[in-house]
Parts: C-alpha cells; sequence; structure tokens
C-alpha cells in the first residue's frame, strides 16, 4: 500500500511527518475545526484517478466555515487546486482518502474566529473489512446531537465526539456499528455514515430534520436510487422499523455503502446483504470509478 509523503499545510507542500499545530491552538484546545472528508478512485481501464464529487464538498466546507464564522477562510478556488496538488506530489497508485480541514490555529479563546489554516492530505484507507459480509449495529443509549446544540449539518470536528463514545460503547458490547436516535427518539444516522433502510419495497432514509450531516454520499444514493426506478421517501424513522427491515445499509464517504445484517442481535432480512443493498453497492462503485457514462460531472480528474 503506498504511502503519504507530503501534506498542504496554508498553501504551502512540506513533508508530511512535519506538519503542526501548537497544542494550545483554538482549533486543538477546543475542536474548533471543520472538514471535508473525500476520495479519490482509480479506474480499472485506464489508471486515471478521480476525485468523487469534490465540487459538492467543498461548497460544504464554504458552509460550515461560514456557519462557525470563521475569518477570512481560504477560497473555494485555493481548496481545489490544493486538493488535485496533494494529490499530484503524493503520486497514489490506487484509491485515496483526502481530507481537507479548516481550523483556527492562533492560541487565543474559545470565542476566536481567527487565524484561519487549513490542509490538504491524501491518505491510504483501505475498505471495510465488512464491506461484503454486513454489520452487526446497535442502537446506541447515546443521543444524536442536535441542531440547537451543536448543528450536525456542519462537519465539525467537535460533532465527533458524539460519535465516538457510540462506537466506542458499541465495540465494547461486542458490534461493529451504532446507530444513533434523536432526542425525539427517531432514528438519525449510524456514527459516522448515513442510513438508509428497505421497507415493503420502499427505500427510506431519515430526513434532514433528523439530525443527520447533510451526507454527499446520501444524496448520491437518492439519485442512483431514483435512477434505478426504485421508491424513495424521505421521512421520520422509528426504532423498531429497524428490526422488521427487509434491508438496512449505510453510507458515507468512509463507509462508502455497506449492508447492516444485524441490529441489536436480530437478523435483518436473511442476515445477508439484500439484492437492492447489492444493486446500489453496484451502481455506486461504477459512478465513483468511471466505469459508466453517468454523472461525469461527479468526477473531477487529477
Amino acid at each position: 500500500m503506498w504511502q503519504a509523503h507530503t501534506i498542504i499545510h496554508n498553501g504551502q507542500a512540506i513533508p508530511f511527518a512535519e506538519a503542526r499545530l501548537h497544542p494550545l491552538a483554538v482549533g486543538v484546545a477546543y475542536g474548533v475545526a471543520v472538514f471535508e472528508g473525500l476520495r479519490a478512485y482509480m479506474n480499472p481501464s485506464d489508471g486515471s484517478l478521480s476525485v468523487f464529487r469534490l465540487e459538492e464538498h467543498l461548497a460544504r466546507l464554504q458552509q460550515g466555515m461560514k456557519v462557525m464564522r470563521f475569518d477570512s477562510p481560504p477560497s473555494t478556488e485555493v481548496l481545489r487546486a490544493a486538493v488535485l496538488e496533494v494529490l499530484r506530489l503524493n503520486a497514489p497508485d490506487e484509491d485515496a482518502y483526502l481530507r481537507v480541514q479548516a481550523q483556527i490555529e492562533g492560541i487565543g479563546t474559545l470565542a476566536s474566529t481567527g487565524p484561519v489554516g487549513w490542509i490538504a492530505a491524501a491518505l491510504p484507507r483501505e475498505r471495510s473489512a465488512k464491506f461484503a459480509t454486513g454489520l452487526a449495529a446497535t442502537v446506541s443509549s447515546w443521543t444524536r446531537i442536535s441542531d440547537n446544540a451543536m448543528p450536525p449539518r456542519v462537519k465539525a470536528t467537535a460533532n465527533y465526539h458524539a460519535s465516538r463514545l457510540a462506537n466506542l460503547q458499541a465495540r465494547t458490547d461486542g458490534y461493529d456499528s451504532a446507530l444513533l436516535l434523536t432526542a425525539r427518539g427517531k432514528v438519525s444516522e449510524a456514527a459516522a455514515a448515513c442510513l438508509f433502510l428497505l421497507r415493503d419495497g420502499v427505500l427510506v432514509t431519515p430526513g434532514k430534520g433528523s439530525d443527520i450531516l447533510e451526507s454527499v454520499t446520501r444524496e448520491t444514493v437518492l439519485v442512483l436510487a431514483a435512477e434505478a426506478g426504485l421508491a424513495v421517501e424521505q421521512r421520520d424513522v422509528d426504532r423498531t422499523e429497524l428490526y422488521v427491515a427487509e434491508e438496512v445499509f449505510l453510507c458515507g464517504t468512509g463507509q462508502e455503502l455497506v449492508a447492516v445484517t444485524s441490529v441489536d442481535r436480530l437478523p435483518v432480512g436473511d442476515g445477508t446483504p439484500g439484492p437492492v443493498t447489492r444493486q446500489l453497492q453496484a451502481a455506486y462503485e461504477a459512478v465513483v470509478r468511471g466505469t459508466t457514462d453517468a454523472h461525469p460531472e461527479w468526477r473531477t480528474r487529477v
């Protein structure tokens, strides 16, 4: 597997191991940072590398920096160029995971809004070991963060503390993943991934009012499902619907698209990844790699 050797920090390419922030920088001391996780995929036929949905990720990052009230944030043009350059510099020979992050780099207070620094990094990241077989999930006793507390639509690093607690509990209890409910007791999403379920042949996902991250991958799946002729609903989802669903799967840049084959030790369907999940996995794989002519606007070639 290839290794990252270069990172771009505030526009300067430096050795990966030499990237530094002061431990008392506001971004470190208070978790004042926003980020995007992206993937670049190899096309198996010609070996080309393309970043998937780069523009949508950068637009969400700009929204996050706005809500966080960052002073003089980096422009989309600067960040786009950095993402492509960090891939060229590291020259991965297979798929790459990318992280673009903006943080308050100076020493200050909880209310500091600058100075803003940023990084663009490319890293190797293996696909989930459960991609083919599916995940065992549990409904967590931890509650999903809410829009009036720590807005989930802002991809802030601090938001992931809640997901970390849920995942640690799930793994301690023998599960692969945690599913979170809102304060109203409705299904929100997994810890760090969005959720879909199939009920009576209809693909269902919690709506934007369910304290979800407005996921680029979720939106991709909605488009692919509609193009496949599947009926789709965005609505409130009850916890027990997870127990009676024909299929459940998670999606996100990190997870990609992976089946959930049991919830709270109750099998989902027959306990194996279902046909709709596999159909959408295949459609997703084709569109991210460019082995289909569909949606070329989603792929930015390096």
